[in-house]
């Protein structure tokens, strides 16, 4: 019998032992990840998922929230000498935006700035405000009309990613690529679980039957 104390002992038994309990731990490594992905992947994007959740039943239903835009004027003067140039191509452009931004509050992009003979367009775009504004190149007087279409409108143009800059581009590709993580890892979580594996892939298929359906004999 050989003995179990000496070294290298234990036998064949132990040895198979060994390599089952390697072998279950190998299959645990990825549930052990994907369950810690999936919970705290989803902690860590909980307010912008849900942010995204509610502005897609605001966007799909806009008539319920809808609300008058309030539409505010001004008029101003800016410095003549950066607008009034026969020379088009040395209008001072960078001035004039910064000045409007700074002294009438304008907030949002330059969507245009266009110089047409006597005056010059200037458009300004955020989400869910605009403001238009005109400029005389003889004095430099300008009228700006800038139009709000309230809150929910802002939060509608945060979920298409309407006139919202770089930044908030890179939010809404953060907010797939983890949308897609939390879903994956949900599915490799199931792949492990053997009571519930069959129900859920069923469930799974179910589902993508269901929006095939839709889209194929309600929308097509």
């Amino acid at each position: 019998m050989p003995n179990s104390n000496l070294p290298g002992g234990g036998g064949p038994h132990k040895r198979i032992r060994t390599v089952r309990s390697a072998k279950s731990a190998s299959k645990k490594r990825p549930v052990s990840l994907s369950r810690w992905l999936h919970i705290y992947l989803s902690m860590v994007s909980f307010v912008i998922v849900l942010f995204f959740a509610v502005t897609g039943l605001t966007l799909n239903h806009a008539e319920w929230f809808g609300s008058k835009p309030v539409i505010k004027k001004q008029t101003g003067k800016l410095n003549v000498n950066w607008i009034n140039n026969k020379d088009t191509t040395r209008v001072d452009k960078l001035n004039i935006v910064e000045f409007l931004r700074k002294t009438n509050k304008i907030g949002g992009h330059v969507s245009e700035f266009r110089i047409d003979g006597p005056a010059v367009s200037v458009a300004f775009n955020g989400p869910g405000n605009s403001a238009d504004v005109y400029i005389n190149r003889n004095d430099g007087n300008y009228q700006i009309t800038e139009t709000s279409f309230g809150l929910v409108a802002v939060l509608n143009d945060l979920h298409k990613g309407r006139d919202t800059g770089k930044s908030w581009s890179a939010v809404i590709d953060i907010t797939a690529i983890l949308m897609s993580l939390i879903s994956l890892t949900g599915i490799i979580m199931l792949c492990y679980m053997k009571k519930k594996r069959r129900t859920g892939f069923i469930l799974l298929g179910a589902g993508v039957l269901i929006i095939y359906g839709i889209f194929h004999f309600l929308i097509k």
